[in-house]
């Protein structure tokens, strides 16, 4: 079933109800990259008591090793499903080989460099053809990564973003093995052998992740490694970025530690920016980890409504004005 959508082939694959929540699924084709095989699947939650209604959308960027079930589970718990409830159009994009997304033809080759030039783009884009609204994002892990990629590389601006919240997403830590050339070359020429790493079998999620974004990291982090890819420079790029930015750290996160996730903050050149630590000191009823600051019950009681009280700001700061120019036009 074709969509109405003019920018790219799309096709609805799935309309499914679950429980209170309607959930249909995209495959997108945008064709925007050298690799015309790559297909995207984007989920999108709504009502099912207003199924019409689209409210301020919102999409949401697994990390690695991940996919849309990071976000809400086969049984309607997750806060996808929780922003879907509050009113948001609530879109969940798999990345290229994760979840429903398939493999395309270099999967092997596939790099964060290329969802942030290409997929994101292209996925707001629609969402945005869909809604008759700039989204608002939210990542975690690898998905903040990207989002700081498309935005440091310039390929999203406030155009694509109305708003983005980075959950555990870091650039800077770095790994003393990674600065020295010999078992860096070492490393990546034994890497190269495979097509992926298994998720399952190193027991870091239920997806694979493509050597390609391993080797990307590799080189991220290597001796004279920098935060971009050949031409752009993507670290610097995020002091000129004025989208509004949430950036949120666990204590308990020994993966992507405060420390990190707040340079990363501080290197947005965002005026409307905030930093949000998740800990006992701070207010919190445990130190979160990794995972637990968006997948845990205290998470849906404490870091939720959090997440809603962002995006809810971000929408009243935007309407005044909006009003103001509807009144200068009329």
């Amino acid at each position: 079933m074709q969509s109405s959508s003019l920018l790219f082939p799309v096709a609805l694959i799935s309309a499914e109800r679950r429980g209170d929540l309607i959930e249909d699924v995209y495959r997108l084709k945008p064709g925007n990259s050298v690799d015309f095989t790559v297909e995207l699947a984007v989920t999108r939650l709504g009502r099912v008591a207003t199924p019409d209604v689209r409210g301020v959308p919102v999409i949401l960027l697994h990390g690695s090793f991940s996919n849309r079930r990071f976000w809400y589970s086969p049984k309607g718990i997750g806060l996808g499903a929780h922003l879907a409830r509050a009113g948001f159009d609530v879109w969940i994009p798999e990345m290229r080989g994760h979840g429903l997304s398939a493999r395309n033809e270099a999967y092997r080759h596939n790099r964060v460099a290329d969802y942030a030039r290409y997929d994101l783009p292209a996925i707001a884009g629609f969402v945005a053809e869909q809604s008759g609204q700039v989204p608002h994002w939210i990542g975690h892990s690898l998905g903040g990564t990207t989002l700081a990629a498309a935005l440091g590389g310039h390929y999203m601006d406030s155009s694509h973003a109305a708003s983005v919240a980075l959950f555990g997403s870091q650039i800077t830590r770095s790994y003393w093995p990674l600065k020295v050339p010999p078992l860096t070359w070492s490393a990546r020429l034994l890497l190269k052998r495979f097509e992926h790493v298994s998720g399952p079998r190193f027991k870091r999620g239920p997806e694979d992740e493509p050597m390609g974004v391993i080797l990307e990291s590799l080189r991220w982090h290597g001796l004279f490694g920098r935060f971009g890819d050949k031409k752009d420079d993507w670290w610097s790029g995020l002091r000129h970025v004025d989208v509004p930015t949430l950036c949120v750290a666990a204590v308990g996160d020994h993966q992507d530690p405060e420390w990190a996730c707040r340079e990363l903050f501080e290197q947005f050149g965002s005026e409307d920016k905030a930093f949000l630590l998740l800990g006992r000191e701070q207010g919190f009823t445990e130190d979160f980890g990794h995972v637990q600051m968006l997948v845990s019950k205290a998470a849906q009681a404490q870091v939720w409504p959090r997440v809603v009280e962002w995006l809810n700001r971000r929408i009243d700061a935007v309407q005044p004005e909006s009003t103001l120019n509807m009144s200068a036009t009329s």
